[in-house]
Parts: structure tokens; sequence; C-alpha cells
């Protein structure tokens, strides 16, 4: 049986929380305090320190991802969360020595014991990691996990379910996979405390929808390009009549001169910035094959306009016909390490600079792919109403399997919630998707049982083989 809450759980999950980021704060004011008295005592110093620190906090956090137990194995939310908050001390740390700077003349600013940031940053990591695995603990000593149903049309839906949940099973267990036209839905979607519906026709969706509202139960849907729409409408009064307003999206003039000048600083700095990375990548691969270090290849970006993209060569010369597959034996020992750090992506900086290409969008598919992804998915030429991007949502949160349809899904996105400051909150992530482990691995161990045999009957029952 499925534990229940207890009484005030909610609150206390709140209580954690507040805890564990005062007590985030509270190192940074302590050891900080050895280079400023002002954080010790009720002063201006303090005020604006912590006001700046919380402020910064919120940002990153809900950048990089907070303190969700329960959710996130603890691995990845130590790693977003110290980051986050590393990012936070960096900036409140400058600000203080800018506070500190008493004299008339410039010359009087300099960085006092930048060590101590470092102190503060292996203090933080350390409660963090202590409050994360005491949650992880508490919320599975709490929960059994959750009874599940997928719901779908096909074999194909269960397993593309199955391979997204087959890590999680301290948080889904899935008892059956039944038919989307199952006589007895009812009864499955009241034995069961989620579902996954995957592919269903619309008309049987709303149906469930509707079961699983009246009954209470929690639902994960696959959504359709009409779902993105949907997500990014509102409600809209017209008269006393309650609509659903949507509109379609389309870049303002001052939107499109932000988007390109942010597009153009970036390029500059990060060039600069990378050119010595990117002349010791050159230098290696030209070391280990003879080979050329660029390569360049045709794709489209927006409207369907093809042009050449620039790489470091991470394969064999002239051997790059086709898109790169995991464990790809045409990848050379240096494509290796230059693809798993993206750092064969940096010369694309270039394309961004010739207006080619953008900072933040979808990325450019080869010319062949674009057309065999249309024809399975005539939604795919809907990435091409934006240029093509460096990073974007399936570049941060995707991997080698991730289906093409989930990759336009993530495209669909960003398109439909384009803002400035979500292209700033993407190239904050990707600074972490770049450097971190795979964050969106699942917990592994603990109850539930496998899954990854589970067969969709056609008659609507699950059986596991």
């Amino acid at each position: 049986m499925r534990r229940h809450y207890f009484r005030f759980e909610k609150s206390f999950w709140v209580g954690m929380k507040l805890t564990l980021y005062a007590l985030l704060l509270g190192v940074f004011m302590m050891v900080m305090s050895q280079v400023s008295n002002g954080l010790v005592n009720i002063s201006r110093t303090m005020g604006i320190v912590v006001t700046t620190f919380i402020i910064l906090e919120i940002m990153f956090v809900k950048t990089y991802g907070g303190y969700d137990v329960g959710r996130r194995k603890s691995k990845p939310i130590i790693f977003s969360l110290s980051f986050a908050t590393a990012f936070t001390d960096v900036i409140v740390y400058v600000q203080l020595m800018i506070m500190k700077t008493n004299g008339i003349s410039a010359s009087e600013f300099r960085f006092w014991a930048p060590h101590l940031v470092l102190v503060v940053m292996a203090l933080q990591i350390l409660v963090i990691t202590i409050f994360t695995y005491m949650g992880n603990g508490i919320f599975f000593w709490l929960h059994d996990p959750e009874r599940c149903v997928i719901i779908t049309a096909s074999q194909e839906g269960v397993n593309e379910v199955v391979r997204c949940v087959t890590n999680l099973k301290k948080q889904y267990y899935i008892k059956r996979a039944v038919h989307y036209k199952n006589p007895d839905i009812v009864s499955i979607v009241k034995e069961a405390d989620t579902l996954f519906l995957y592919d269903i026709p619309a008309e049987y969706r709303s149906k469930i929808m509707k079961l699983a509202y009246k009954h209470q139960k929690n639902v994960y849907l696959a959504p359709e390009l009409d779902d993105i729409m949907e997500v990014s409408s509102s409600l809209y009064l017209i008269d006393d009549t309650v609509m659903i307003n949507y509109l379609s999206p389309a870049f303002t003039f001052e939107q499109r001169i932000a988007k390109r000048l942010l597009d153009i600083f970036l390029s500059l700095t990060i060039g600069i910035l990378t050119a010595p990375i990117v002349l010791i990548a050159a230098v290696c691969i030209k070391l280990e094959d003879g080979g050329p270090i660029f390569y360049k290849q045709s794709r489209a970006t927006i409207h369907g306009r093809i042009f050449e993209v620039l790489k470091l060569r991470s394969m064999k010369a002239n051997d790059n016909r086709s898109s790169a597959t995991k464990d790809d034996d045409r990848i050379t020992k240096v494509g290796k390490v230059i693809r798993r750090t993206r750092i064969d992506e940096i010369p694309q900086i270039y394309n961004v600079l010739k207006g080619e290409m953008s900072f933040v969008g979808p990325r450019p598919e080869m010319i062949k792919n674009v057309e065999m992804y249309t024809q399975e998915l005539p939604e795919f030429e809907y990435r091409l109403r934006v240029k093509a991007g460096l990073t974007g949502y399936a570049q941060i949160q995707g991997k080698y399997n991730t289906t093409p349809r989930d990759k336009l899904i993530m495209d669909m996105m960003y398109i439909e919630q384009f803002s400035i400051l979500l292209d700033i909150q993407l190239i904050f992530q990707t600074v972490i998707a770049v450097i971190r482990p795979d964050s969106s691995e699942g917990f592994q161990t603990g109850e539930g049982g496998n899954c990854l045999n589970l067969v969709l009957d056609p008659r609507g029952s699950g059986k596991e083989e």
C-alpha cells in the first residue's frame, strides 16, 4: 500500500527548503565576515548583501533547479544547487568588495581574501549534500513508488514511456499497459495513482483526462503541437464568455534587435575567451591524423535557408556523411574529447557572428535529416520559423536516444515561449550542461518491479514477459 502524506508534510518540505537556503546564506555571512565586519552587525552592508544573495539565489535556482527531492536523483540536485549557489557567491563577493572600496580613487578597489570564497563554497556544498541525501531519504521513506498505468495505442508507446521511467524505480511502479479502448478503462483509472497517456486520439484522451480529474489521479501526457499551443495561450474574456486566446508568436522588432545584439556580444566575448582552447584542440586534431582541422557541412536555418556550419573535425577525414551515433567508430580519439566537452561546436560562433545562426534556437539539422524528419513529422518544418541556434532545450535536456519527436516538441516549446530572458536562462543552463554528468539520470535502486519487458495486450491488459 502507498503511504499517505502526514498531516503537515507540505509545511515540512517548505521548512526544509527555507532552512537549507538560510544555512547557505549564513555560511556566506559568517565566513566573509572576516573581511567585512558589516556582515555580522546590523548595517547597510548586511542589508544589501542579504537582499542581493536572496534575489540571486532565487534566480539561479530557477535556472538550474532547486531542492526538488523526490523528483530527481541526489547527485543532480547537489550539482545544480551547488552551481547556482556558487554563481551567487561570486557575484555577491564582487559586490561586497565594491562596497568595501572607500577610497576616492578607483585604484583602491581590490579583492580581499578571495580564497575565502572557496571555503564558503566547500561548506555550502557540504550542507547541500547533507540536506539532499537526508531529504530524498525522508521522502522515499514516506512514499512508495506511484502505481502507474500506461494508456496508449501501440507497443511503441509502451516502449517510449518505459524508456523514460526505467531508471526511476523509486518514483514509479508500472503495473500494466492498456489500450485506450479498453472497456474497463474506468476501473483501470481508479486503481492507479498515476496515468501515462501516449499517442491517444484527442476524443479518447479527453475522456480519460476527465476520468483522471474526477478520481484525482496524476497524469503525464505526451504533448502534441496543439498542446504546446494551449500551454502558450491565456484565458480571455469576450463579454461574458471565457475563451482561450492563442497569439501566433512573432518576434517584435525590439526582440530581434536585442537578440542580435546578444548574439554579437556573446560571439565576440566567447570567441576571445576560448581562442586558446580552440588552438590546442586544432593542434591535437592535426597531430592525430594529419587531416583538416575544420569541416563545413550544409545545414538549414530560418525559412529553410542553406548555410555552411563550421565545426572542429571530430570524425575521420571525409567521413561525415551521416549523423554520428553514441559509439560511432568514425569518431577520432581527439574527437571523443571535444564532442563530450562541446569544444567542437565553438567555431560555430563564427556562424552566429555572420547572422546565419543565433546563440539560442533549434539546432541546424543536416539537409537530408530535415527531409526525412519532415516526412515522418510534418510539424518538423515549423522549427525553421526561427534561426538555427548553438543551444536550446533539446541540447540541454536531450540525450543520444532522445527521439526526433521529443526534440521537435522541445524546439517548439522554445519558439512558442520565446523571450530574451528565456535566452539568457538557456545560456546559463548550457554552461552546466557542458560540464555536468547526466543530471537527467533517475533513481536506479529501490522498490518497483522490472518493467523493461512490459507488453501491451491488444485486448487492453498489460502482461510482463
